[in-house]
């Protein structure tokens, strides 16, 4: 494939792997997170919250990590989202989710506005993506551990734009992952090409008409790669490649390398190790023909999930019972809800609700319904309802910020306190007693309840150090 230039493509293999961490955008400013970050810090060309950080920077052990500030992600493996273009109010599907690096990518083009459908069809590692979702603070994540063909049953042309990071055989993560070299075989690039054809015909008849869907992976096999496109477009010919501008470094795809090439496929992309300083990528950015109407919802097969609105003088209504919840919303009480929202928010957190059992959460607005799904995540987890009082969740303190609740406390990064909180320690502070949002360096990190002079701690214990 790469005749006179593989020498070079060798010879890269040879150096370090790079490393990258992507600012979130939903937590922190670029510039501001610039002029605070102490880590050496340059910019990956294709994500521009993306940045290369030096071997000796430690970011992961940073408590901006567990914040949610920055997420940890190879400096490739950020270019499939870049050519997605997600903007605010789209419908978006992740398809292939965990752990959720790309999700959290589109979330952050998003900006809270619309609705990403995050999908896993493995239950542990769908458990992973949920959690790196709450972590950076997402609030409009329905997060699914479902087939494909389940979610293509489902949803009907509903989604604007749809992501396919294909499960593959890994090549191009031999550098940075010994383990996929010891797992590689012909055999299993078959596997995954046909897996990838399955994947890919569920992920067409979930687009909508004029949508765009971006298909990656990170091999170099040709038949996961333009193999798979081709014979995508000659299933699927309504859909057709798209191209895009390459960032420095990248190189374009190669009919040669297709046994039936398709149209455009030197419109593809790829990344070699020895180009560009990141690992091995592949992608193709496609458009599927049409237009639809203003106003266009597409379909799902159960309708819109329908959940409480609570209205002023602490009534609720019920919209729909839904088979959801375990309990009759309507029966439920709401007021110990309602009372710590009084005293520990500045600000409304309007919406609808929905009953989980007795996790309560509020759901992004055009939510689909999840009867019939399994579903990790329905939107932003608010707390659970224990008898006769709430108890916020996690989820819910790394979405706010110190400026969204009316008692906050802030600690350091580098002071002991930070390291105390993380390993679920009390704190010692001065204030009135209630629910505090602890916040490191201003940025939202758990919750702590002050009673007397003792903060006592509400750091997950799951999460502690």
């Amino acid at each position: 494939m790469l005749k006179e230039a593989y020498p070079a493509f060798v010879r890269s293999y040879e150096d370090a792997k790079y490393q990258a961490l992507r600012v979130n955008p939903l937590k922190a400013d670029r510039e501001d997170f610039l002029k605070k970050a102490p880590f050496d810090l340059r910019p990956v060309a294709w994500e521009a919250r993306g940045f290369y950080y030096a071997s000796e920077n430690q970011p992961g052990k940073h408590p901006w990590h567990e914040a949610g500030v920055y997420y940890i992600q190879e400096p490739s493996a950020m270019a499939p989202v870049a050519y997605l273009e997600a903007a605010p109010g789209e419908r978006i599907l992740d398809l292939c989710a965990a752990p959720g690096g790309k999700s959290t990518q589109i979330a952050a083009g998003l900006q809270g506005e619309g609705l990403l459908v995050c999908n896993e069809i493995h239950p542990q590692r769908a458990k992973i993506l949920s959690e790196n979702v709450e972590r950076m603070g997402i609030s409009n994540a329905l997060v699914t551990n479902e087939t494909p063909a389940k979610l293509a049953d489902t949803f009907v042309e509903f989604f604007d734009k749809i992501l396919v990071d294909a499960p593959c055989s890994g090549e191009g993560m031999f550098r940075k992952n010994e383990e996929a070299c010891d797992e590689w075989s012909l055999a299993n690039v078959q596997i995954c090409a046909d897996r990838q054809d399955e994947i890919l015909d569920c992920a067409a008849g979930m687009l909508r008409p004029g949508g765009r869907l971006v298909y990656s992976t990170c091999t170099f096999a040709p038949s996961e790669n333009e193999g798979s496109i081709s014979r995508f477009i000659k299933r699927h010919p309504e859909f057709h490649i798209v191209e895009v501008p390459l960032y420095e470094g990248m190189s374009r795809g190669n009919a040669d390398w297709a046994l039936e090439p398709a149209e455009g496929l030197e419109k593809t992309i790829r990344l070699w190790p020895h180009l560009l300083q990141g690992e091995g990528h592949y992608l193709a950015v496609l458009e599927k023909d049409g237009e639809v109407p203003e106003g266009y919802m597409g379909f799902c097969k159960n309708g819109l999930q329908r959940g409480i609105r609570l209205t002023e003088g602490s009534k609720q209504k019920e919209r729909s019972k839904g088979k959801a919840s375990q309990r009759n919303p309507v029966q439920s009480d709401l007021t110990d809800y309602q009372q710590f929202i009084k005293d520990t928010l500045q600000i409304e957190l309007d919406g609808e609700l929905l009953l989980f059992g007795e996790q309560l959460y509020l759901i992004p607005e055009g939510m689909p319904s999840i009867q019939g799904l399994k579903v990790m995540r329905p939107g932003l987890h608010l707390g659970t309802l224990k008898k006769n009082r709430f108890e916020p969740s996690h989820a819910l303190a790394l979405f706010l910020t110190a400026d969204d609740v009316k008692r906050s406390m802030d600690i350091q990064a580098d002071a002991p306190e930070a390291k105390a909180y993380l390993n679920g320690m009390t704190l010692n502070h001065d204030g009135e007693k209630g629910w505090y949002l602890i916040t490191v360096d201003g940025y939202s990190l758990g919750w702590g309840k002050l009673s007397g002079q003792v903060m006592k701690n509400h750091y997950p214990k799951g999460l502690r150090k």
